[in-house]
Order: structure tokens, then sequence, then C-alpha cells
């Protein structure tokens, strides 16, 4: 091999710096509760995906999180209403609010369902230069009717990757989804609700490792090379 030093004729070397330990390990650390958000993919009366949702809210809250939940009711499909429109600002705010998310949706047609996949759509990529989900955490769950299955959380795992979350490796997947819940609407003790336990565990805890280093875990050589008009530019090109 070669005792010459490698080059690099294709970097920009004055954007790419050594890795800052200080800023990766030594970070100041926030003392206020994790602020999750909750998404459900359903607007039944007794919709499983709310009641499993509501059920990991409260496994959140007994950690010390705060959560919020979102109603999709009233929501207007993607581009047939102004971003100005009060549901969409009212979903825009909470995620902009929050520092981690659970997304539950159903399983329909083998897929999440559109009610879950609308609530998505309308958060946006980015605002000006700024990623409104980049750097959160996110853990995803899904209900079924018949026997389980994973093609919804698969799918949701597909679209955290795409708005830039750190989406948590355990994931909790419910069949038979009406024989879980009693009559108070409560989850009962099982292996599935042990899971959900697992999965909002290990959320606040991919919450409190990475909310105060986010900014730096996803600071990028590429757009480190772009001005700040240039990258607001092109994050924001028309929507095809």
């Amino acid at each position: 091999m070669s005792d010459r030093p490698d080059t690099f004729p294709s970097l920009d070397a004055g954007h790419l710096p050594e890795i800052d330990r200080e800023k990766l390990l030594a970070v100041p650390v926030s003392t206020h509760p994790p602020r999750i958000l909750l998404l459900y993919g359903s607007l039944r009366d007794r919709a499983f995906s709310r009641l499993l949702s509501e059920e990991a809210g409260r496994i959140l809250r007994r950690l010390g999180a705060e959560t919020r939940s979102f109603n999709p009711s009233g929501l207007p499909l993607p581009d047939d209403a102004a971003a100005d429109h009060p549901k969409v600002q009212e979903l825009r705010d909470l995620a902009a609010w929050s520092e981690g998310m659970v997304w539950c949706s159903p399983e329909r047609h083998g897929a999440m369902t559109g009610i879950m996949k609308c609530q998505i759509d309308w958060i946006p990529l980015a605002l000006g230069a700024v990623r409104p989900t980049q750097g959160k955490t996110l853990a995803v769950m899904q209900v079924s009717g018949g026997s389980q299955s994973f093609n919804a959380v698969n799918q949701l795992r597909v679209l955290g990757r795409w708005m830039r979350m750190f989406t948590i490796p355990n994931q909790s997947s419910v069949p038979k989804a009406f024989l879980e819940f009693d009559e108070n609407n409560r989850m009962k003790p099982s292996s599935y609700y042990d899971r959900v336990v697992d999965v909002m565990e290990e959320l606040v805890k991919f919450t409190l490792l990475l909310r105060d280093r986010s900014g730096y875990l996803t600071d990028r050589y590429s757009e480190r090379k772009e001005s700040a008009a240039e990258l607001s530019k092109r994050v924001n090109q028309k929507s095809l």
C-alpha cells in the first residue's frame, strides 16, 4: 500500500471539520419533560388505533413525558385546502412543539390508512430552511382486525426515514385488536401490552439521549456547502 496520505480532490475540506466530541458528548442537558406527539389513523367511535395511542400516552406520562394527541377529524385532504386551515395549523404547531412522535395506524387493505397518511402529508418536509421533523424521535405501532401483520409499521418506518426522523428499533403490532381491550377501553394484560410498554420506554430513552444532540447529528456536509438562500430554494421546490 502507498504511504502517501489520502487526497480528496472532490471534497470541500473547509466544510468537513473533524467530529466535535464536545458537541456530541458534552452537550448541556435539557431538564424539561420529553415532548411527545401521538397520531392515530381512524375516525371510528371505538377506534383501536386511538385506544392504543391513548394507552401509549398513559405509559409515556408514567415515564415522565409530556404528551399531546391530534384528533384528525376535520383535517382536509392534502392540497384540498390552504396551509392556514385551522386543523392543518394545529397539526403543524404540534409537530413543531414535539421532540418525538408516536404514529399508530390500523392496517387497511394491507397498508396504513389514508387518514394516517393524510396527517403525515400535511407535516411539511421544510418550512424555509427548517425541517420540522428532522432529528426527532419516532415510534411506530399498528392494530389489525385479523392475524398479526407488519405492513403498516413497515410503511410508517419508510415515511419516518423520509421525514428524517430517528425511528427507534422497537415497534408494536397488535392483532385482533378487538379482543385486546376491555369494556372500559383499556388494554388487557398480555404480551402485546408488554410490547407497548417496551416501545414507549425505548422512545423516552432515545428522546432523552438525542434531543439535545439532534442539531449536530443532522448537520450535513452537503448542506453546509450551500448558503441559507440556496438551501431554502432547494428544499422548497414546488411540489409535483
